[in-house]
């Protein structure tokens, strides 16, 4: 490895990418106070509510004329302390509404002039790789989204515009599936599982959902499931297709074919992985070190290197590539893959990641005609699918796709690995392992570990038997994991 920059791509893997969305443009009060960021203002970019600019008289009405202000204007809605809320990914805000329709974060007393601002804002806080916040379609009045109160306006004031048209979300489609997606991990943090929704009594009639608000018709129940697909269901590449989709890996002998190279890896890179997913309930990255030996075709993983950087992040994300890649010269080991994780998903990887991957294969390659492979391992600590209580731990390559078929999706590979557990923790992994709960510690998306996981345990309980299953012969370090697990109880 003659350079650091193959360690570049990991930064955009993953389930919680950024969107490609635009934010929601709104119709904003001229009188921004300073300092707080918020939508833009429909001055300027030729955004107004109609041919006669921003509110110009005889305007057509828009969506995004419609603000907090209108409805509190037209008692819609009505001022008042704690009346709004966002909850996303494990993490609840209230907001007070104010009579000129700015909103008050109460955690911190900042003012915001719109919903979207508002969301976006405290959605950057738990997850820095959002873009936008959906903020109509996430912010509750009360308990109902906002955009009902603004179609339920437009159908009053603008008689001419079909019903159909005036309830549409103001989300666009890519929107549309993040919020799914978003609402998707609440439940499962919430500790919902589908049989859990299954048992649930019906809130109100049989055939009536128990919240209406969050159900548009015809698309809830088939983007909920995330339903992994198989390779040969893809067919050509579609831009229209979520590139969070999850995808089943193919078996070598499924193919007629042998895995074109051996694995072994070592219980401490497992134990280190498996630690460093459990600890937030956003994804995390890192690396893989070790070193590939052309004549026994055996690539052995021997050290893990978490990184301690947000998706997203890209300053903290280059410190730590140079910091990783100083480390894998000083240890004279090259860089052999990488790993993430998927939370609350299947250790199957996504249509990103297989891009992902597929990059990361033919950069390491570099200029060598020599074949030298490039490992991703998947981690799935928190899935309710999941078997018991430990994490499942996936390999996965991909395989180019035909040549006549060259605008396919690669191939996402099985591979088989040989487990070779360690003699001791070694100083590194529990350095490393400190580092990271400094880097968790306070996060708003920090596992809370002295919370139940299940009736019978918590999630320090959880954590402990996942790793014990990885631990080395040698466990006379114990009682200094005992330290770490008794800061984590702390610090969450």
């Amino acid at each position: 490895m003659a350079a650091p920059e193959p360690l570049s791509p990991v930064g955009g893997a993953g389930e919680e990418a950024p969107d490609e969305d635009e934010d929601e443009v709104e119709a904003e009060d001229p009188e921004r106070p300073a300092g707080v960021s918020g939508a833009r203002s429909c001055g300027g970019g030729g955004s107004g509510a109609g041919a006669g600019g921003c509110g110009a008289p005889g305007a057509a009405l828009t969506r995004r004329a419609v603000t907090l202000r209108v409805l509190l204007k037209d008692a819609q809605l009505e001022p008042g302390a704690g009346v709004l809320s966002i909850y996303y990914l494990g993490k609840k805000f209230v907001g007070d509404l104010q009579p000129d329709g700015r909103i008050v974060w109460q955690e911190t007393g900042q003012v915001f002039n719109s919903p979207s601002a508002w969301a976006t804002h405290c959605k950057k806080l738990v997850n820095p790789a959002k873009k936008s916040g959906c903020g109509w379609a996430s912010v509750k009045y009360k308990g109902q989204k906002l955009d009902k109160y603004k179609a339920a306006w437009l159908r009053r004031h603008q008689l001419h515009v079909p019903a159909a048209a005036a309830d549409e979300s103001p989300a666009s489609e890519g929107e549309e599936e993040e919020l799914l997606m978003e609402e998707e991990e609440e439940e499962v943090l919430a500790g919902v599982s589908a049989e859990d929704k299954n048992r649930r009594p019906p809130a109100k009639g049989a055939s009536e959902p128990a919240h209406p608000e969050t159900t548009p018709p015809g698309k809830r129940v088939e983007n909920k499931m995330r339903v992994p697909v198989r390779y040969c269901m893809l067919g050509s590449r579609d831009s229209a297709r979520n590139p969070h989709t999850l995808v089943e890996v193919t078996s070598f002998a499924a193919i007629n074919k042998f895995q074109p190279f051996n694995v072994a890896i070592s219980s401490n890179v497992l134990f280190l992985l498996d630690f460093h997913s459990h600890l937030t309930r956003s994804e995390i990255v890192g690396y893989l070190g070790g070193r590939w030996d052309i004549n026994s075709q055996m690539l052995t993983v021997l050290r893990a290197f978490p990184c301690r950087s947000r998706l997203g992040d890209a300053d903290t994300a280059a410190t730590m590539e140079e910091e990783i890649y100083q480390s894998l010269l000083l240890r004279g080991l090259s860089l052999v893959g990488w790993y993430h994780s998927h939370p609350h998903s299947p250790e199957l990887p996504s249509l990103q990641d297989i891009d992902v991957q597929m990059d990361y294969q033919l950069r390491l390659q570099g200029s060598s005609n020599g074949f030298q492979p490039c490992l991703a391992l998947l981690c799935s600590p928190y899935y309710s699918g999941n078997p018991g209580l430990e994490s499942k731990i996936s390999p996965f390559w991909v395989m180019p796709p035909p040549e006549q078929r060259p605008s396919d999706y690669g191939i996402p590979m099985d591979v088989e690995m040989a487990y070779v557990q360690d003699s001791f923790l070694t100083n590194d992994i529990i350095h490393e392992m400190m580092l990271l709960v400094e880097f968790y510690k306070g996060a708003p998306d920090l596992v809370r570990f002295q919370e139940s996981w299940s009736q019978e345990h918590t999630y320090l309980d959880k954590l402990k038997v996942s790793l014990a299953s990885r631990m080395p012969k040698d466990q006379g370090l114990c009682h200094v994991l005992e330290q770490v697990y008794s800061i984590l109880k702390q610090g969450s």
